[in-house]
């Protein structure tokens, strides 16, 4: 479960690294041009199944953690040395609820524009003579609407409570606590837990801004 989750963990930065391009002034051109790398590359696709798998292993270990915990009412850390404080204690005990939440976002999201790029009928356009598919055009139209805003919004609120808890009860599980670097840990979490899941949020606001 740790694991899988700092692996998913360093996947979200990437992403959003990937997915800032949507902000250049550029009529889509360069996220074009990345999307049309990151699924035509061998290796990224071979990376990519991996991350599928780890995404569905992440989760179903996740509910199954989170079920044997309530029917044992225990601790859902392999190693425990510190009491935990009632802020993380809530996230803790809500990590379930949050982490479904995560995973029907992921399907909608996952319909919305990894199905599209694969299956769906996308335009084309031409850069330098390249021929790829318009994967910012439904990224425009979905952003152009306040429900799908307000909902990716939400989400990404979901995503930070669950990466608040999450990050730094990976390094606890892992037993890797030690006076020293565990204030720092925790410190990188929540710096991580509301810096990445603003940058994705801050995409669709000013996408519908821009198009009001």
């Amino acid at each position: 479960m740790s694991l899988t989750g700092l692996f998913l963990i360093v996947f979200l930065l990437v992403h959003l690294t990937g997915n800032l391009q949507l902000l250049m002034d550029d009529g889509g051109r360069q996220f074009n041009l990345y999307a049309k790398f990151m699924t035509t590359n061998p290796l990224i696709k071979f990376t990519s199944y991996g991350l599928y798998a780890f995404i569905l292993l992440h989760a179903i270990q996740g509910i199954l953690l989170w079920l044997k915990n309530k029917a044992a009412k225990g601790s859902s850390y392999a190693v425990n040395n510190t009491r935990a404080t009632n802020t993380v204690a809530g996230f803790a005990k809500n990590m379930g609820w949050l982490g479904i939440i995560i995973l029907v976002f992921l399907l909608i999201h996952m319909y919305q524009f990894w199905l599209q790029m694969k299956l769906g009928h996308l335009p084309m356009v031409e850069y330098d003579g390249v021929q790829v598919k318009n994967l910012y055009a439904p990224v425009t139209e979905t952003f152009s609407n306040i429900g799908f805003v307000v909902f990716y919004v939400l989400s990404m609120v979901v995503i930070a409570f669950h990466l608040w808890h999450g990050f730094q009860s990976s390094f606890q599980t892992l037993g890797l606590n030690h006076k020293k670097y565990t204030p720092f840990i925790h410190g990188l979490g929540k710096l991580y837990a509301v810096a990445v899941p603003l940058g994705f949020a801050l995409i669709p606001i000013l996408f519908f801004l821009k198009n009001m």
